[in-house]
């Protein structure tokens, strides 16, 4: 039996591998590690004789009521609107001989039969999300890039942009005008690197032509992203601020380029620099010289830089990299007062086909809350494709680009945009809430039930935030973020949440994911059908890419929602794909040995 308090060798007694052997009868549902350790802590026995149907029926309930209150009530209320919207059924019975069938019979609902019209439209996509890809960069996955980083140093580069007046001209050209660390041997590396550093002082000042002298003007922090030819990403992060002196003076930008995607690290480095240039610039350099001595930090751990500052003395500084930076610089509250809903969606949609976006604001504020906003609903994925939530003027041909962008542009470039050639995309005016050009089958590329759930619990999210609440951890997602994030979290969940049951483990260890099992085994049509396409983007490569590559299991709010999801699943779902997984595997092992 397992000891009523759980220690570090609880599970692994002497006798286990016995136990293990023997068949244990079958709770009405799948137990994690914590839910057997709770048994422990209940008195209730693990060993089958010990159990009996009345003890099994307590367990149950207890274990059904520990979850309930592991989920903060928003998101249960979240949950129930889209269980309302969807219907019971989610996951079918697979068997070796219908899963190798072209299509299955849909059980959801008789309702959701496509039109010649879906269908022609659903084929179309499906070519052109393909055909779309075939010349967008190959996919690097993060798992890959982080083990590349990260015994690397902190930053890779930190320059200081000044806007300079032209020869003869009342214009100004943005130019660095300090860099650390310098380049010096002419490697192939070098020579790249010079060619990032020429496209950085566009994006520090993306409005340079408008600028004159000003004699006051209130810092202001945002961010960059440069996408390598080979799908690498640096990000930067800048400071834009007035020098010290007296009268009207035009400000510069302090950036910092890294590997890592981590804007509140950064954004404190940023407000140590500002501190340190009140005083001198002569303060800065060094202070970035000793962070350059930094390690990388792993996710979730603390680095401290020691620094001197005059009247202050030695320092140690703490910069902490967050286990999960998913809403880092991001504004939701930005996002809907810019859209309605419907629009938001509609855009979310888009983006989940890898289409170009193009955002257009008269503030370089609302262009970069934005853009970092609709990014963020996209997680567990990522975005792939080049993304540039200011794009300086000069560079406004890169919307001509035939592969998939996010960029935004300034209202001054509206003009030359619409003279463009540009493909079909999707152009958002940020200032009036509506589409300046569309495709027209925004409102059709979701699952219509699904869509209907994302629109209903945005709708309601002041009402669903200010609900009562009696659990510590609603205080996390009792926001507008936490909110927004929780209702596009279940859409995925929804869609995509039994992706682990269909990872399978070959002999020699390695990870396979069943795709077609994977999307066969939904019950709704609508989601087939969507998966069929939103499975070729790379967005989902990636996402499916890191999870067979990881040692280790995934962790971070998406997977503490998809273990509670599956744990809803009733007996009757849960059992008959895991017949079918064995199934698969025994067929594997066959072909193997036959091999």
């Amino acid at each position: 039996q397992l000891p009523s308090k759980a220690g570090s060798h609880s599970l692994r007694g002497g006798n286990w591998s016995e136990r293990k052997s023997q068949r244990l009868p079958r709770l009405p549902k799948r137990h994690s590690h914590d839910d057997m350790l709770l048994l422990a802590q209940l008195g209730i026995p693990s060993a089958p004789s010990g159990l009996s149907e009345d003890s099994l029926s307590t367990a149950s309930e207890l274990l059904s009521t520990r979850r309930a209150r592991r989920i903060p009530k928003l998101v249960q209320r979240i949950n129930s609107i889209y269980s309302a919207k969807r219907g019971k059924k989610r996951l079918k019975k697979l068997s070796m001989s219908n899963i190798e069938t072209a299509s299955l019979r849909d059980e959801n609902s008789e309702s959701e039969s496509d039109s010649d019209d879906r269908f022609k439209a659903h084929t179309q996509r499906l070519v052109h999300i393909q055909s779309m890809l075939k010349r967008a960069p190959s996919y690097r996955t993060l798992e890959l890039e982080l083990i590349e980083w990260q015994e690397r140093e902190l930053f890779e580069y930190f320059v200081v942009v000044s806007l300079k007046k032209k020869p003869s001209k009342n214009t100004y050209l943005p130019e660095v005008t300090y860099q650390f660390p310098k380049l010096e041997r002419p490697t192939k590396q070098m020579r790249e690197a010079e060619e990032r550093l020429k496209a950085i002082p566009q994006f520090c000042f993306p409005d340079a032509k408008d600028w004159l002298p000003v004699s006051e003007y209130n810092s202001e922090t945002f961010s960059f992203m440069l996408t390598g030819e080979d799908g690498s990403r640096r990000f930067g992060y800048c400071r834009r601020l007035l020098p010290n002196g007296k009268g009207p003076r035009l400000p510069e930008v302090y950036c910092v380029i890294s590997r890592l995607g981590c804007f509140d690290l950064f954004s404190k480095i940023l407000d140590e620099v500002e501190r340190r240039r009140g005083i001198s610039a002569a303060l800065v350099y060094p202070f970035m010289r000793s962070l350059m001595e930094s390690p990388f930090p792993a996710p979730g751990k603390t680095i401290k830089v020691k620094t001197f500052l005059p009247g202050a003395g030695n320092e140690v500084i703490e910069l902490r990299r967050p286990t999960d930076s998913r809403l880092e610089h991001v504004d939701f509250e930005c996002l809907f007062r810019c859209l309605s809903v419907r629009q938001i969606i509609r855009i979310f949609a888009s983006l989940l086909l890898e289409r170009r976006v193009i955002f257009v604001a008269d503030k370089l504020s609302t262009l970069s809350s934005c853009s970092h906003a609709v990014v963020a609903l996209l997680y567990p994925f990522s975005w792939q494709h080049t993304f540039i939530p200011v794009l300086p003027s000069s560079m406004i041909d890169i919307v001509c680009c035939p592969t998939p962008f996010l960029v935004g542009l300034l209202s001054s470039s509206l003009p030359k945009l619409k003279d463009l050639p540009v493909e079909e995309a999707l152009m958002v005016n940020l200032g009036s809430d509506r589409f300046i050009r569309q495709m027209d089958d925004e409102d059709t590329l979701l699952p219509r039930k699904l869509q209907a759930a994302l629109e209903q619990a945005l709708e309601r999210k002041n009402e669903l935030i200010n609900q009562d609440s009696d659990s510590d951890s609603d205080d996390e997602c009792n926001t507008l973020n936490g909110l927004v994030s929780e209702v596009f979290i279940r859409f995925f969940v929804e869609t995509v949440g039994h992706y682990s049951l269909f990872l399978t483990q070959n002999e020699k260890g390695e990870r396979a994911f069943q795709r077609e099992a994977f999307r066969k085994s939904v019950a709704s049509k609508s989601i087939r059908r969507f998966l069929e396409v939103f499975m070729e983007s790379q967005m989902f490569a990636g996402f499916i890419q890191d999870r067979e590559l990881r040692k280790c299991r995934a962790k971070g709010l998406f997977e503490q929602r998809v273990e509670q999801y599956l744990e809803e699943l009733p007996d009757t779902e849960q059992s008959g794909v895991n017949k079918f997984l064995r199934g698969l595997g025994n067929k594997m092992k066959f072909l193997h040995k036959k091999n």
